[in-house]
Parts: structure tokens; C-alpha cells; sequence
């Protein structure tokens, strides 16, 4: 009887003493992730009041940091950096301002393990300063939309690759000049991102 219970005992202690383990390692998941991304910027052309609008494609850096509430739910900021030639075709011709653009981003988001993947989905809101390279011409700011999704794809579990989709949102530039008065309106930007991420 007395092995019955030294049996039992040490069963019993030791599923005891494993259990704080096992919570610790429900748990366990990293909240912060930071990530550094090349991404390539497509805006829609578009068509208004006889004016058509687009702009050249070009690419940029991307810095993202999230942190996560529970294991799926969480937040994140951006900041994004491109130059490209914002064009328009007005009536008298071809009129073009080359600008740095800057992108600043808050977002929420949602990620879901699927199988070693870890895929996710986001939606926010930011703004954009387009900084014209020729001093002549204002710097102006613009409110907009972001939303996208990607997934994770893990080297080890704190280092990953992301490949990502975002999505923007936003009335385009005038850079406060006369023959571009009234002609802002909402385009499309598309954003596909790749780069390597860190768990902490």
C-alpha cells in the first residue's frame, strides 16, 4: 500500500510541479515584434474634370513595431519613407512635382498561427507629408486609410521573414498650386513589403 501511495505521490507532485510550466508556456508568447521592410509604392492612376493624375512607381523603407495584447490581438505604428514624381495631365500639359513622402501609421491587428506560418490582418489610420524636392513648391499633409494583411514565416522564434500587403487610402496632392486648385481626389496606393522581423 505504501508503494500505492509513494506512486501516487510522485504522479501527483509532478504534475503539480509541471503545471506553473505548462501555463508559463500558454503564455509565453513575445508581445513586442519590430520589423524593417522593403516595399514598392503602385498608386491608381485616376481621371477627373479632364485631368488624369498617377504617379511613377517607385519603392521605399518601411518600419513597423507592434505590440501584442493577447496571443492574437495587438497594435502597431509605421513610419514609411519613398520619393517618387506625383503627374498630372492638365488641359495646357504635363505637369509633374517630384517629393519625398513620408507615411506615418497606427493601426490594430489580428494574427492567426496556420500551421508555421503566423498570418495576420490589419486596419488603421495615419498620414501622409509629401515633401516636394524643389523648395518652390509647400509641403502638404493628407489624412488616410490603411488596411492589409501578410504572414510571418519563422527562421527561428524570435527572427522572421514578413511578406506583407498594405493598402492606402488618401486625397491626393495639390501642393497648394493654382492650376492644381480643386483637382484632389481619393486614389489608390498599393504597397507590397518584404523584410525580416524580431520577436521580443
Amino acid at each position: 500500500m505504501f508503494r500505492r501511495f509513494s506512486l501516487a505521490g510522485i504522479l501527483i507532485t509532478g504534475t503539480l510541479a509541471a503545471l506553473p510550466a505548462f501555463c508559463q508556456d500558454a503564455n509565453s508568447y513575445l508581445k513586442s515584434e519590430a520589423t524593417v521592410q522593403e516595399f514598392g509604392s503602385f498608386l491608381k492612376s485616376t481621371t477627373s474634370d479632364g485631368v488624369r493624375q498617377s504617379d511613377t512607381n517607385s519603392g521605399g523603407i518601411l518600419a513597423n513595431y507592434r505590440y501584442f495584447f493577447t496571443k492574437n490581438l495587438g497594435a502597431e505604428v509605421d513610419y514609411g519613407w519613398t520619393r517618387d514624381t506625383q503627374s498630372y495631365r492638365l488641359p495646357t500639359g504635363p505637369f509633374g512635382v517630384k517629393s519625398d513622402q513620408h507615411e506615418v501609421f497606427a493601426a490594430g491587428v489580428y494574427r492567426h498561427q496556420v500551421g508555421s506560418l503566423m498570418t495576420f490582418v490589419e486596419a488603421g489610420a495615419g498620414g501622409l507629408v509629401f515633401a516636394p524636392v524643389n523648395s518652390l513648391y509647400s509641403t502638404q499633409a493628407r489624412a488616410a486609410f490603411v488596411y492589409g494583411g501578410g504572414a510571418d514565416f519563422n527562421v527561428t522564434r524570435r527572427v522572421f521573414v514578413r511578406a506583407q500587403y498594405r493598402g492606402l487610402i488618401y486625397n491626393s496632392p495639390t501642393f497648394d498650386l493654382l492650376p492644381l486648385k480643386g483637382i484632389d481626389r481619393y486614389v489608390h496606393r498599393a504597397e507590397p513589403s518584404i523584410g525580416f522581423g524580431y520577436r521580443f
